[in-house]
């Protein structure tokens, strides 16, 4: 937990002047709240007992006073609710940047027992707790102990016996606070991994919509769904029985806390050793006292939403790339496009059988090569590994002689151009999906390599032509017009070594 703790942490660095002004204008705050009862106390034991002129020429420089900590708290707060919410908006940009951009880097491997709704959750919404938490947090944290530690050495000021009676309370409630603390921070994880569960359902179901309507199989996959929402609502009702047994509790706590402070205070006030103003005064304050008390409470709830969802960030953060450039990776240039495999055997991470033993194969520049075989025999297991999708388990492959391990992925990758099975094209038009092959494309360049795919012809049809939007994931395509997009767009890439 320190070392999670310590990396969130570090994502202010970028911001620390905005956070020093935050933590500043929310001490401000805090001084106002506590400068407040004084003048109160003032007046009820100090001003009332002067005579009516003299309490009309000081009542001026009171309303100044008054209406100078009004304006002051007025400006902290907004800029604690302006600037520090950009602030936290900001690092989640970060957070998402950086969360986003390993993802790419990850291999295959990782993808292969990856649920998309489940990153999807990651990236969304338990950023923004972790964010709410990065700006709410040290705010509330320091408004708080301003008030309690200020309103307590007023407090002691005013009357010791009282104030006694007031945080004897505080112990029983700590430890309460602990106990109940640790248990929620369990079922809010619990929660978190329930609700990426229904977000991988969700995903799953809607991207194969055509397939459940196709078979008629609504029913199953609303009963799958019901499933991992009955999930979610047990988890959550375990959540909110920890949350409301602990809000409640110290509710009755800070309760008691006033409840003390009046017996107490009629007790002294009876024996003379308070009066009626400093009683009030001592009222006042243990509002200011127990109502930092009651933020500290919500902020536990505000703690464990954000902080779970940072150990989950702090999951994907860690994985580190199994496939990556050697430090003295060279970058390829000028690619004929001999390729070879040496001895080359391979199995996947989960697999205990290999896939590919011992194969050696001789992959000409130039030439055509056909790789024929049953389902499963490897075919497109072979072909993932030149890009080096994978990295082979034995024996090695080389292009132009080289080892492909002893060269840049991005030089390599950008020389190997593949038409895969599954033909995957991204939401948005015939054009932008083609020039995906090539950013920067012109749209001459583009129609060029349509026509080589045979493509020109269909995509005229259409009544806005390149600029048609072909919806999400190519919905509103053919599986051949996909096709042939795909192979368009590997031929605008125009790689020297292609595989289908």
């Amino acid at each position: 937990m320190k070392q999670n703790l310590k990396k969130m942490i570090g994502y202010y660095k970028p911001y620390k002047k905005i956070f020093w002004a935050d933590m500043f204008f929310a001490a401000l705050s805090a001084g106002v709240a506590l400068i407040l009862p004084l003048i109160v106390r003032y007046v009820t034991g100090t001003l009332c007992y002067k005579s009516k002129e003299e309490i009309f020429s000081e009542l001026g420089g009171l309303a100044c006073i008054l209406a100078g900590l009004l304006i002051v708290d007025l400006f902290s707060k907004f800029f604690i609710g302006n600037y520090g919410h950009v602030m936290g908006a900001k690092m989640e940009y970060d957070m998402r940047k950086e969360l986003f951009s390993h993802m790419q880097e990850l291999p295959f491997s990782f993808y292969d027992d990856a649920k998309v709704g489940q990153l999807m959750s990651r990236i969304t919404s338990d950023l923004f707790d972790i964010t709410e938490l990065l700006h709410h947090g040290p705010e509330n944290i320091i408004l708080s102990l301003l008030k309690i530690f200020g309103a307590l050495i007023i407090l002691f000021s005013i009357n010791r016996y009282l104030t006694l009676a007031a945080f004897i309370i505080l112990p029983v409630m700590f430890i309460f606070a602990f106990i109940l603390n640790k248990k929620m921070r369990k079922a809010f994880k619990r929660s978190r991994v329930k609700i990426a569960g229904i977000n991988e359902q969700v995903e799953d179901s809607l991207s194969g919509i055509r397939v459940v309507k196709s078979f008629a199989n609504e029913a199953i996959e609303n009963e799958k769904f019901k499933k991992g929402n009955d999930g979610f609502l047990s988890a959550k009702k375990l959540s909110y029985l920890y949350m409301g047994s602990f809000q409640a509790g110290l509710h009755i706590f800070t309760t008691l806390i006033q409840v003390n402070v009046i017996l107490a205070g009629s007790v002294l006030i009876a024996l003379e050793k308070v009066n009626i103003s400093d009683f009030v005064t001592f009222l006042l304050y243990i509002s200011v006292f127990t109502e930092p008390i009651k933020t500290l409470i919500d902020f536990t709830e505000q703690f464990q939403n954000g902080y779970t969802g940072f150990e989950r960030f702090q999951e994907i953060m860690n994985i580190v790339p199994e496939i990556q450039d050697e430090k003295d990776a060279i970058e390829i240039q000028n690619v004929k496009g001999d390729i070879a495999f040496k001895d080359v055997s391979f199995h996947y991470k989960d697999g205990v059988d290999n896939v590919l033993n011992h194969v050696n194969l001789l992959v000409d520049s130039g030439t055509y090569v056909a790789l024929v075989g049953t389902s499963g025999a490897g075919k497109t297991t072979l072909c993932s590994l030149i890009p080096r999708f994978y990295d082979v388990t034995a024996g090695c492959i080389t292009i132009d002689g080289k080892d492909i391990r002893h060269i840049t992925q991005e030089s390599l990758r950008n020389n190997i151009g593949m038409v895969q099975q599954d033909v995957y094209l991204f939401a948005g038009t015939i054009f932008e999906n083609i020039a995906y092959g090539k950013p920067g494309a012109t749209r001459e360049e583009v129609i060029a390599a349509a026509k080589f795919a045979n493509a020109h012809e269909f995509i005229m049809d259409f009544a806005d032509g390149y600029d048609t939007d072909i919806g999400q994931r190519g919905v509103k395509l053919s599986g051949g017009q996909k096709q042939r997009l795909s192979i368009a767009r590997v031929f605008l890439k125009n790689p020297p070594i292609l595989y289908f």
